[in-house]
């Protein structure tokens, strides 16, 4: 493949990568009460604080990650967001037997795979430096 050609694709798996984030980020903009009612679920210190640091978290880390500008530090920031989010958010083992927890389990190992994609990205983007 060309140079542009393999410029492209990776520009369009890193979108693919990040668009959880970017939606989420958005999504918690356009509706911060929502947001900070999400943390307030979670019992997340200073939810209005927090939702506020998730946002920027979220999109900043993404736009990095995007423009290759300090990609490695985005990427780890997202891989560390989504171990801790994980880890409060998805704790199947606490759930009893059923269809949610076996949702929540799917959605908590499909979170591991993301955070350890991040983690290659930020490899990636170490070694081309």
């Amino acid at each position: 493949m060309n140079p542009t050609g393999t410029r492209i694709l990776t520009w369009i798996a890193l979108l693919g990568l990040c668009a959880a984030y970017i939606q989420g980020g958005l999504n918690k903009l356009l509706d911060f009460p929502g947001a900070v009612a999400e943390a307030v679920h979670f019992g997340l210190p200073l939810p209005a604080v927090t939702a506020a640091l998730t946002i920027v978290l979220e999109l900043l880390a993404s736009l990095l990650i995007l423009t290759g500008r300090l990609r490695w530090l985005g990427a780890l920031a997202l891989a560390a967001f989504t171990l801790a989010a994980t880890f409060i958010a998805l704790r199947y083992w606490e759930m009893p037997v059923g269809q949610g927890r076996f949702m929540a389990a799917n959605a908590f190992y499909e979170h591991l795979g993301l955070a350890g994609a991040f983690l290659l990205v930020a490899l990636w983007d170490g070694k081309r430096a």
